[in-house]
Order: structure tokens, then C-alpha cells, then sequence
């Protein structure tokens, strides 16, 4: 049940990690190409909120409670578990890639400051009441 449960908040994570990345992408192209609903607020302030989270976790240097989670259900269930932060270790485990933490941090700053252009380019409406 604990392996289980750590492949679901792994899951969890990788959707979490899609949206920030995707949505990006797709706010930029809805943008360009006129998509409406790349301006909904709901959608919007989620994926500020959500790279917002990413930025503050790594400026203080605190592990992803998914990634947290995980790890202490892999340890529960009796598997191996990993050191660091989820995306650190599986950029490692897929790509080879190994950086010190430093690296991340600018990374998930500049993603950051690139959600934020996109804000201020492709506006989002307002909350209706």
C-alpha cells in the first residue's frame, strides 16, 4: 500500500510539474494565437501560485513536501529512496545532469521571471462576481 501510495504523490508531482512547465508554453502560444481561455483567472493565479511555491521552496532551501512524502512512503513500503529534490534527482536519473542546488534555484528564479512576463503580456481577465 505505501508503494502505491509514493507512485501516486509521484504521479501527483509530475502533473504538478507539467502544469507549470506546459502552461507556460501554453499561455505564451495562447497568447499569440488569440486562446480566451489562457486568460481565465482561476487558471492563471493557480500557475502564479503554483511557480510562485517553487521559487520561495528553493530560495529557502526546503525540499517539495510531495518530494518529502514520497520518500518517507518509498521508506515505509521498505524501497530505496532518493536524496535532494524530485526534480534534481530524476534531471540526474534521466539526463545525467548534475548540478549543485545553486543551479536549480536560478533555474526555478528565471522560470519565475518568466511567468511573470507572460502575465504582464497576455493579461488575465478579471474575476467575475
Amino acid at each position: 500500500m505505501y508503494s502505491w501510495l509514493a507512485n501516486l504523490i509521484l504521479l501527483m508531482h509530475v502533473l504538478f510539474v507539467a502544469f507549470v512547465i506546459f502552461g507556460l508554453v501554453l499561455i505564451v502560444i495562447g497568447g499569440l494565437l488569440g486562446w480566451q481561455w489562457v486568460r481565465n483567472p482561476w487558471f492563471r493565479w493557480g500557475h502564479l501560485v503554483a511557480i510562485g511555491v517553487v521559487v520561495l521552496q528553493s530560495w529557502l532551501s526546503v525540499i517539495c513536501p510531495l518530494t518529502t512524502l514520497e520518500m518517507w512512503l518509498r521508506g515505509k513500503a521498505g524501497e530505496g529512496v532518493y536524496a535532494g529534490s524530485f526534480i534534481e534527482h530524476w534531471l540526474q536519473t534521466l539526463l545525467y545532469y548534475d548540478a549543485p542546488a545553486w543551479v536549480f534555484v536560478l533555474a526555478y528564479s528565471l522560470f519565475g521571471l518568466l511567468v511573470l512576463i507572460a502575465w504582464l503580456a497576455v493579461r488575465p481577465r478579471r474575476f467575475r462576481m
